[in-house]
């Protein structure tokens, strides 16, 4: 019998393993592999009994990955990344043109697409995908080289470079600020709130703003939302009052869509960050964009 050369578990194994890890889901794995829930599990056992160790923490409401498997989740996905990235090279003969960016929605709609003009206008050749998601495991993808994202500079296998901070503060809409023009930063609990249920943990809501800020408060009230720009479309429309994100609302604010209200002003607990795998080379494209990114970001700063 001859022995494998590189001592791995089957290739069918160790995809099976990377799917189901970055759905954190066997029945979403078994989904996209066209084969049956019951089938990854079998396959994920057998992974297992191999290694020696559990990989996946077995939940009533899903799978959670143990330490060893988020180690060897990190190597899958940067090297079947990898290897996705050379199959598409060989297939399209010329990586120089295209280049995909991940970012969150809030970012894209409100920072990054209103200045891409000015790219197109300089890079005509260039052709940018855009992956944009609030949920930060899709960021892993192949296709993606170039992330800009919210939170607190470290990621795994990614180089993190700050682009610039952030300030929040409370926003809402015209009316509603007239209505409660007496109102300060220890009564804001007792407004109707808006919501944001963030997918990514990093982005800071109004329970921990209201901690940050040392107002006391108990549940508080009002509306939840999925997305933050339609959290801002209620408070445009003065249902409430919202986390203002300075470098994302500040243009609503300066058409007077939206107005600051009370005089609470805090450093956002994160940054701004362009990322890229510390483990793949950019390809020219990437590259272009990367630079052009610093540079907006400069201006960013300086503004």
């Amino acid at each position: 019998m001859v022995r494998r050369y590189y001592d791995l578990p089957s290739l069918t194994a160790l995809a099976v393993f990377e799917a189901s890890a970055r759905h954190l889901s066997f029945k979403l794995a078994a989904a996209e592999l066209n084969v049956t829930p019951g089938a990854v599990s079998r396959q994920i056992k057998a992974i297992e009994d191999e290694l020696g160790v559990l990989l996946f923490t077995r939940l009533g409401t899903g799978v959670t990955l143990t330490s060893a498997g988020e180690d060897l989740y990190g190597v899958l996905a940067s090297g079947f990344s990898r290897a996705a990235e050379i199959v598409r090279n060989v297939k399209r003969g010329d990586r120089t043109k295209n280049v995909t960016v991940a970012c969150s929605d809030a970012l894209a709609s409100m920072w990054l697409i209103p200045r891409m003009p000015d790219f197109w206008t300089r890079h005509q050749d260039i052709s940018v995908d855009h992956l944009i998601s609030d949920n930060p495991r899709d960021y892993r993808r192949a296709e993606v080289e170039l992330r800009i994202r919210y939170g607190f500079g470290s990621w795994s296998d990614e180089n993190a470079e700050l682009l610039f901070d952030e300030t929040i503060y409370p926003v809402c809409g015209s009316e509603f600020a007239n209505t409660h023009r007496d109102a300060t930063a220890e009564s804001l609990a007792d407004l109707p709130l808006l919501h944001v249920d963030w997918v990514d943990p990093d982005w800071a809501a109004w329970d921990e703003v209201l901690r940050r800020a040392g107002v006391p408060h108990g549940p508080t009230r009002g509306r939840r939302f999925g997305k933050f720009f339609v959290a801002l479309q209620a408070a445009q429309a003065d249902q409430g009052v919202a986390v203002g994100w300075h470098r994302l609302v500040k243009a609503q604010i300066e058409e007077g869509k939206l107005v600051r209200l009370t005089d609470l002003e805090l450093p956002a607990p994160g940054g701004y960050y362009l990322t890229w795998n510390n483990n793949r080379l950019l390809s020219p494209a990437a590259e272009a964009l990367r630079t052009w990114i610093r540079e907006v970001a400069t201006q960013e700063r300086e503004s």
